[in-house]
């Protein structure tokens, strides 16, 4: 059998070095002729067509083309003929329509004599001959074997084709010279053979042998091809006319030489091109006719030595059972390979233990070769599986080691939270409120990194909600437990809550977005955090103007976030990267979808969508009350106020989003209004606000843990001369504050305050002072 495929390889590759021989010969006893007789064929069709647009003119040099035409038909046909024998049908069937179109050439010649035949009937015909040339060439260029060859003649086909319609253009302006009229149609047809054969010459000219290169590069900086582009440019330019105008660059005659030079010297381009290929084809025929030699020869010597060797050993193989022997072994190899070792490295991810003597056990093969080999397969399986345990091993102990850090300071910074809060609760001081809520701010952010290293070890969240909880606190909490939490505009939230186990998980999540937006942008531009619901529960986008992500990291990171792999220790680096695999881990937990892609302000926008499943109507929207202001207190303390509807942020130190916090705001601005007297101070005084339960404080007791604190009443302190005993509703309601008003303008007071202190104490006395 192996002396049968040698000798057929041999056979085949000795028949592709003849064919590619007989190939390259052809081209050079045929092909190349054939484009000699064809570049007559175009110069005669050219002037055929001015011949019959102008019939007074010469008809000399009509006469004397032809005669050139007609010997170079006959050496053509006369070589062809002989050749087409030995070619294949394709070759043989357009071989016969070339030449049942040069047959008809002498009638075509007697009508255009007789002026029985128009310029238009003369240019089809011989366009249709030029046609069924560039069809021959073209299949001879594809049906050779060799890749170089098929290629190299493509090209010389391209650029055949690319002078023919150069021809094309020339003759149809050879024509409008005559008749000294050229239509919209003629120009239009004038204007896309021009660009055709101009877009050919520029797409196969990288493609050319270096020699036919050459020639190219000559032709294009020669002043022939200058005039030439530039006169068609002329033309193009100048649409269809009836008169030659005088402003064209060229006239008939400079016309009939330029078009002439440069279609010799594409003819020559096509000639060079298609003779380095023919002889690039006959050397490889060569090299292979010497290869598949050299290479049968050898093949036959192998197949003859391996035949001898194999007739030895095979009784000793068949004696031994090797066939039956070697499929057991594979088989038994596929069996630990494909179920085996990937259910074990199952079980190690589960964390359960795997015993390698029973699930790799040692089976006999004898002591041969095949036995050896079986040994060696054996222990390298129990050498990859003690690894894989090994890894398992210290990636589980890594793991509870690190959830023990993370939870060690997890009570102390939670406890050290509830006392600042307490404080919180205690003092009146604006200054000592804005330090501790700095404080409490940093204890926060630092609680969530804490936790950050619970999620990664597969703990859960220290803190616990039953309730649902409103998405408005969840945005405001989220929002809270970042850095710079002045830059995020919140565009809003929905009157819907969310369930409370899912609370905890949310807030984190958006708080690392958030954060990470924050890191990634330039410390002046806002980060805009927007939440709508839609079709399938509520979606919350956190957009901003950074530095962006490219292409490859994006995809990455929306795979990880969809995935939500174990994290590699190798990639988190520094920590750097530990929030994506954070949000990852949130989000698998409640089967939220988190996608990153490119914003239109430059940066990323993050789009989370919360499930319907953990979205539930809001049992207090808008007009929050007692219950309401308890949940958010509890669950945003020590956080960062919401903005207003302007876009500002209220001062932090008298913001604290508690109720103890809004008190001592109040009772601020009251003890500032105390210090103002006259009767042009009556507006700003507050009027008496209705009694409402206060809530408690987090990390306090019963709301009776304090007294409440006094209150102000319009009025109480004026003489009875200047009391208005009958305000009107309008004053009242003029006057009637609520508390979130009153902090908010006792934050503008202050804001004021600091700005008059930072520009200097410097005054100047006007004449009204």
């Amino acid at each position: 059998m192996s002396v049968v495929l040698c000798f057929g390889a041999a056979v085949y590759l000795v028949g592709q070095g003849f064919y590619n021989r007989e190939v390259a010969q052809s081209v050079r006893t045929v092909s190349i002729p054939a484009v000699r007789a064809m570049a007559s064929i175009q110069q005669e069709r050219q002037l055929s067509v001015a011949h019959l647009a102008q019939p007074s003119g010469d008809r000399r040099e009509l006469l004397d083309q032809r005669q050139q035409t007609d010997q170079r038909l006959s050496a053509l046909r006369a070589v062809g003929d002989s050749a087409m024998a030995r070619a294949p049908q394709s070759i043989k069937s357009r071989w016969q329509t070339l030449t049942d179109h040069v047959d008809q050439l002498s009638s075509v010649r007697s009508a255009i004599d007789s002026r029985s035949d128009n310029g238009q009937q003369a240019y089809d015909f011989y366009s249709d001959l030029l046609d069924a040339a560039t069809s021959l060439f073209d299949t001879q260029a594809r049906i050779v074997p060799d890749g170089e060859a098929a290629s190299g003649g493509i090209v010389a086909t391209e650029v055949f084709r690319a002078s023919d319609q150069m021809s094309r253009a020339a003759s149809t302006i050879d024509g409008a010279f005559g008749s000294r009229r050229l239509s919209a149609q003629e120009h239009l047809q004038f204007v896309s053979l021009v660009g055709a054969y101009r877009s050919s010459l520029a797409n196969a000219a990288p493609h050319l042998r270096p020699e036919a290169r050459k020639r190219y590069e000559s032709l294009t900086a020669s002043d022939a091809w200058r005039q030439l582009v530039a006169a068609e440019n002329a033309l193009i330019a100048g649409g269809a006319w009836r008169g030659v105008p005088s402003s064209l660059p060229a006239n008939e005659a400079r016309w009939e030489t330029l078009t002439r030079q440069v279609s010799d010297e594409l003819t020559n381009l096509t000639i060079t091109q298609a003779d380095e290929v023919s002889a690039v084809t006959l050397r490889t025929g060569n090299v292979q006719l010497l290869i598949a030699s050299l290479g049968s020869l050898l093949a036959l010597a192998i197949a003859i030595t391996a035949i001898g060797w194999a007739v030895r050993r095979s009784r000793v193989l068949v004696d031994e059972g090797l066939a039956a022997r070697l499929a057991r072994l594979g088989e038994d190899a596929t069996a630990v390979v494909d179920q085996r070792l990937p259910d074990m490295m199952k079980r190690l991810r589960l964390r359960e233990k795997v015993d390698l003597a029973v699930e790799l056990p040692a089976k006999d093969y004898g002591r041969d070769e095949i036995g050896q080999l079986a040994d060696v397969i054996n222990r390298s399986m129990k050498a990859a599986a003690g690894a894989a345990v090994d890894e398992a091993n210290a990636r589980a102990a890594g793991v509870t080691m690190l959830m023990g850090v993370a939870r060690r300071p997890g009570r102390p910074l939670q406890r050290a939270i509830q006392s600042v809060e307490r404080l919180q609760t205690r003092v009146t001081d604006e200054g000592v409120m804005a330090d501790l809520f700095d404080i409490h701010h940093q204890l926060a952010q630092g609680r969530r990194f804490m936790e950050n290293l619970q999620i990664l070890a597969g703990s859960q969240i220290g803190r616990r909600f039953q309730s649902p909880r409103p998405m408005r606190a969840v945005l405001q909490a989220a929002r809270a437990e970042t850095q710079n939490y002045e830059r995020i505009t919140v565009r809003g939230a929905p009157d819907v809550a969310l369930v409370g186990p899912a609370v905890p998980g949310t807030i984190h999540l958006l708080a690392e977005l958030l954060d990470n937006a924050l890191a990634f942008s330039r410390p002046e531009s806002p980060v805009w955090l927007t939440c709508s619901e839609v079709n399938n529960g509520v979606a919350v986008e956190i957009e901003d103007a950074g530095v962006g992500m490219t292409p490859d990291a994006l995809e990455r990171a929306n795979e990880m976030l969809a995935t939500a792999p174990t994290p590699d220790v190798t990639a988190l680096k520094d920590g750097s990267q530990i929030g994506l695999y954070v949000v990852a881990e949130l989000a698998k937990r409640d089967g939220i979808r988190v996608s990153l892609r490119t914003s239109a302000y430059g940066g990323l926008l993050a789009v989370v969508l919360l499930p319907s499943r953990i979205i539930v109507a809001d049992q207090a929207p808008a007009g929050r009350g007692t219950d309401s202001a308890k949940v958010d207190a509890h669950l945003l303390a020590g956080s960062a106020p919401m903005p207003d509807s302007a876009g500002r942020h209220p001062l932090r130190a008298a913001a604290v989003p508690t109720s103890a916090g809004v008190a001592v705001a109040t009772r601020s601005v009251q003890t500032q209004r105390s210090l103002r007297t006259g009767p042009d101070r009556r507006s700003d005084h507050i009027p008496p606000q209705p009694e409402s339960p206060r809530a408690p404080a987090v990390g306090t007791g019963s709301p009776a843990a304090r007294p409440p604190l006094p209150h102000r009443r319009p009025q109480e302190h004026l003489v009875p001369a200047l009391r208005d005993d009958n305000p009107s509703a309008t004053d009242i309601q003029r006057v009637m504050r609520s508390p979130e008003e009153a902090r908010d303008r006792f934050a503008r007071y202050q804001r004021g305050r600091d700005a008059g202190r930072t520009a200097g104490n410097d005054e100047t006395t006007t004449k009204d002072d």
